[in-house]
């Protein structure tokens, strides 16, 4: 009769007088006096904000992954709309259950905070997921909305300055006032136009509806704004809708989570980018605390960032090179590309040819690697003169220095030969440049490590910096990026110590910086931070904070493996299939005008 009562409670269809829905799922009742203290085959309720966006779908997708490797079941039990008095009832609906354990992403920090604290002294364990409410949990998986919801901002400031914009108005579709993670992204969106000339028109609640969400930004439009924030799915996507209904292509629009709906807005071009979460990361972590939380382990509260990740037209592979996006780039014939990187042997210079690789196979042209084997500026001087003597009609290159490559590559403009740079420029003006922002992402690493060493109770304390060398641009602007994260802190920066971008001088250095008891090494690309990690590896010291820069085999396995935080993962391969597509244009007549394109960044953690 139990299971037949809450059946009703939760059932797909709400009926008015039941005023629930709970209708993901049945709520299965527990016998009387059956244990659910023991993890093994323990039941969890997951309990998010509704049960229809992608967003939560793909959390319970990472719930039920760790579900089936830990033994325990869990109930995706969510209401199927944003209702406070509905989630109050999923949560009272589990514990008439007879659940050991919830994971909640709250609507609100203080509608459900009643019935949770019934919960807890029901002896049910809560683990929050994405927004917590305003009562102490086991543990907290989310995303830093604050600082997500700044990239957000400097991600739309930065494609309107592009269009030669720097004031207007700027809209923003919120779901509620209540609910902290979107109001948080919010705050952090706003934070990042503080002294600009751009206005911030007062926000609209579109309660994370994309029907609503769209109306609402369809009247911003009429207001003529510049850009559009969405501050969750729902309004990412009604933000996207309005402005392919528009018609305007001059409307910046960002947004928040992933979604097929948002990926396509993004691909057309009609939004810019959206700020991805993890959200399968964020359920399966949930699960593994709850199991270990009714395993009788203490967790402390402890609040785990999941990181996001900027997913835009490139990171989609959608991104059209610098010049008219609507131009289709065609070939007349096999043009000869001579792709030269700082050497050919880091994993992030080789990536960065297979995309140039496949983007010439698709465009009938002929592109060939001719790096040297390590980062010496005589050897990659030689590069150019031999692409130039060898008749190659563009030159793709990461520079190792802004000036000791400029003359050569002078020779090989003066010569007729285009030039597009990838990652890392020179002091010669070229058709195009692709790469990171570096700054930017040098200041992301910082705030990671800054992050981590607070919540291990660090607060001050000495930091080493394993740069490539002080000629690179590219490093020298995330070391920069990467001190500015430390201004106003009581952390001490060392002075920077060049490893050359080779891993074993590199990890000769950051063993020494850990003899001297830093609480902290970043490094500045990959061989800088595969050093970083093997030193820290090889130390045995669990409490030093590691992070770095660049994406390779040996680097997610530090970080698997807990020897590195974290690293600043680019996008090589696109910066190679742009840097094709770009040679290609300017090969064709077409003027690119120098301009400069982001590729983008990523945080990737364990």
């Amino acid at each position: 009769m139990k299971k037949k009562l809450l059946s009703l409670l939760c059932g797909v269809t709400m009926l008015a007088a039941a005023l629930t829905g709970c209708g993901s799922a049945e709520a299965p009742a527990a016998a009387e006096g059956e244990a659910a203290a023991s993890a093994d085959g323990a039941k969890i309720a997951l309990i998010t904000m509704d049960s229809i966006d992608q967003h939560w779908i793909s959390l319970n997708e990472g719930a039920q992954k760790a579900a089936g490797e830990l033994g325990v079941e869990v109930t995706f039990m969510s209401p199927n709309t944003k209702d406070d008095a509905q989630q109050i009832e999923c949560v009272n609906n589990a514990v008439a259950g007879g659940y050991a354990a919830i994971i909640v992403a709250a609507n609100g920090p203080d509608a459900i905070s009643s019935a949770l604290k019934e919960a807890i002294d029901a002896g049910i364990k809560v683990v929050y997921v994405d927004s917590p409410a305003n009562v102490d949990a086991e543990a907290t998986f989310s995303t830093d909305n604050v600082a997500a919801g700044t990239t957000a901002g400097e991600e739309m400031i930065k494609a309107l300055e592009a269009k030669g914009i720097t004031s207007g108005d700027i809209g923003i579709v919120n779901v509620n006032a209540a609910t902290q993670s979107t109001v948080d992204r919010e705050n952090g969106f706003r934070k990042a136009f503080e002294g600009t000339g751009f206005n911030l028109l007062e926000t609209q609640y579109g309660e994370g509806d994309a029907a609503k969400s769209q109306t609402i930004a369809e009247n911003y439009i009429t207001q003529k704004v510049v850009g559009i924030f969405g501050c969750n799915e729902g309004s990412t996507t009604g933000t996207g809708n309005a402005i392919k209904a528009s018609g305007s292509s001059d409307i910046v629009g960002v947004g928040f989570d992933k979604s097929d709906a948002i990926q396509g807005l993004i691909t057309d071009g009609y939004l810019l980018c959206t700020m991805a979460q993890n959200p399968d990361v964020m359920g399966y972590e949930g699960v593994k605390a709850a199991v270990a939380a009714i395993g009788g382990e203490s967790l402390g509260g402890k609040v785990t960032d999941t990181g996001v990740s900027v997913i835009d037209a490139a990171a989609l592979g959608g991104a059209a090179p610098a010049a008219d996006a609507g131009d289709a780039v065609k070939a007349s014939k096999a043009w000869k590309i001579a792709l030269i990187t700082m050497d050919s042997i880091d994993q992030h210079w080789v990536t960065l040819n297979e995309g140039a690789q496949a983007k010439a196979e698709e465009l009938g042209v002929e592109v060939t690697f001719m790096s040297p084997n390590t980062k010496d500026d005589a050897q990659q001087i030689e590069c150019v003169n031999n692409a130039v003597a060898g008749n190659y009609e563009a030159i793709i290159v990461a520079a190792n220095g802004p000036d000791a490559i400029s003359s050569a590559l002078k020779e090989a403009i003066d010569a007729g030969i285009k030039v597009v740079y990838v990652d890392s420029p020179a002091n010669v003006d070229a058709e195009a440049t692709f790469s990171t922002d570096n700054v930017a992402a040098g200041t992301t690493a910082g705030e990671e490590m800054i992050k981590a060493l607070e919540a291990a109770g660090v607060t001050s304390g000495d930091i080493g910096i394993v740069n490539v060398n002080a000629a690179t641009q590219s490093t020298v602007d995330r070391e920069n990026g990467f001190r500015k994260a430390f201004e106003g802190t009581d952390f001490n920066l060392l002075e920077t110590q060049y490893g050359e971008g080779d891993a074993a001088k590199s990890q000769t250095i950051a063993e020494n910086y850990i003899t001297q008891n830093v609480v902290g090494i970043f490094g500045c690309n990959e061989g800088s931070t595969t050093g970083t990690g093997n030193a820290i590896k090889a130390s045995g010291n669990s409490g030093i904070v590691g992070v770095g820069f660049d994406k390779s085999d040996a680097i997610m396995n530090l970080i698997g493996d807990g020897y590195l935080l974290c690293t600043m993962a680019q996008n090589p391969d696109v910066m190679g299939s742009m840097g094709v597509e770009a040679c290609v244009k300017a090969l064709e007549g077409e003027s690119l005008g120098g301009v400069v394109t982001d590729t983008g960044v990523s945080v990737l953690t364990k």
